[in-house]
């Protein structure tokens, strides 16, 4: 697990003073994990387990509630492309609600569009978020070039949730003293 630190000197993240500070997460591999390989929250009951399959990571529900508690937003932002109906409905089983949700149809429409160069997967500053957490190194080394602040977290980790708050909690002093 590593985090940028670079974007400190160079990100553009000054949060305005009315506004929350937004946290997003991507998905796969990071809030939908595999059983095999990370503990996960218990699956849904049927039928509702048949419809969504994915499983979360074991603390999910909890960290998000967690942050928001903590007056932060929290957001989805993943380069997959189901809809976010689809993302909301599932959250929502597990007592979660997003405060804003980014999928890749959306980054194409809103972020990409006719732009002959081809952006980062994700560009988590164009929305005015603070810190992303993700599981791929090579969108977490963006971060310095793109100006925004990552969190990388792939591996299970019974310790995320409170590395996670502490990251955003370090994110929000370095924000609110420029």
């Amino acid at each position: 697990m590593k985090d940028n630190l670079s974007a400190e000197k160079h990100g553009p993240m000054k949060a305005h003073p009315e506004e929350k500070m937004r946290v997003s997460f991507d998905l796969d591999e990071v809030l939908f994990v595999s059983p095999k390989t990370h503990k996960t929250e218990p699956p849904l009951k049927f039928p509702l387990n048949r419809i969504f399959q994915e499983r979360l990571r074991l603390g999910t529900p909890d960290v998000i509630r967690t942050l928001q508690r903590m007056n932060y937003e929290v957001w989805v932002y993943t380069s997959s492309f189901r809809s976010e109906r689809y993302i909301r409905w599932l959250f929502r089983f597990y007592g979660v609600r997003f405060d804003g949700i980014v999928n890749g149809a959306r980054h194409l429409r809103e972020v990409q569009r006719n732009n002959r160069t081809v952006l980062p997967q994700k560009m988590p500053n164009r929305y005015r978020i603070s810190l992303h957490i993700d599981d791929e190194a090579v969108i977490c080394s963006l971060g310095p070039q793109y100006g925004f602040r990552t969190y990388q977290l792939d591996a299970q980790d019974d310790e995320w949730k409170e590395k996670i708050i502490a990251r955003a909690e370090e994110v929000r002093k370095l924000i609110s003293n420029r």
